[in-house]
C-alpha cells in the first residue's frame, strides 16, 4: 500500500513542479509579479524553474528507481524551504506562504518513504 501512496506522490509532485516550473519559465504574470514583490531579479525565475525542473524530474524517474524519488524530496524540500525563507523575508500572509509549506512537506513525505532506498542513488 505504501508503494502505491508513495508512487501517486511522486508522479503529483513530479507534474506540479513541472507546471511550477513551466509558468516561471514561460514568464506568467504572477510569477513576474511575485518576483518583484519579494525584490527578486527575473534572471532568478529562470533559474528556480530549473531548480524546480531537475526535482521534478528526478521525482518522476523516482517512479521507477526510488533512491532517484529519495534524493528528489531532499532537494525539493530544500528548494521550498527557501521559497518559505523568502515569504517571510518579506512577511507575507499565512495564506500565501501556505502553498509553499505545503511544498516543502510533501516532498520530505517521498524521502522519509524512499530514504533506505537512497544509498543506491548516484554519488551517494
Amino acid at each position: 500500500m505504501m508503494d502505491i501512496a508513495a508512487i501517486v506522490l511522486e508522479a503529483l509532485l513530479g507534474l506540479a513542479f513541472l507546471m511550477a516550473g513551466a509558468g516561471k519559465m514561460a514568464g506568467s504574470k504572477m510569477h513576474v509579479d511575485n518576483f518583484k514583490h519579494w525584490g527578486l531579479p527575473q534572471w532568478f525565475r529562470i533559474v528556480t524553474a530549473l531548480v524546480e525542473w531537475v526535482g521534478a524530474i528526478a521525482m518522476l524517474i523516482g517512479i521507477w528507481e526510488p533512491s532517484w524519488a529519495a534524493a528528489a524530496g531532499l532537494w525539493l524540500a530544500f528548494t521550498m524551504l527557501v521559497g518559505i525563507l523568502v515569504h517571510v523575508r518579506v512577511k507575507d500572509s499565512f495564506k500565501q506562504t501556505f502553498p509553499a509549506v505545503i511544498l516543502f512537506i510533501l516532498p520530505l513525505v517521498v524521502f522519509f518513504i524512499q530514504q533506505s532506498e537512497l544509498s543506491a542513488f548516484p554519488g551517494f
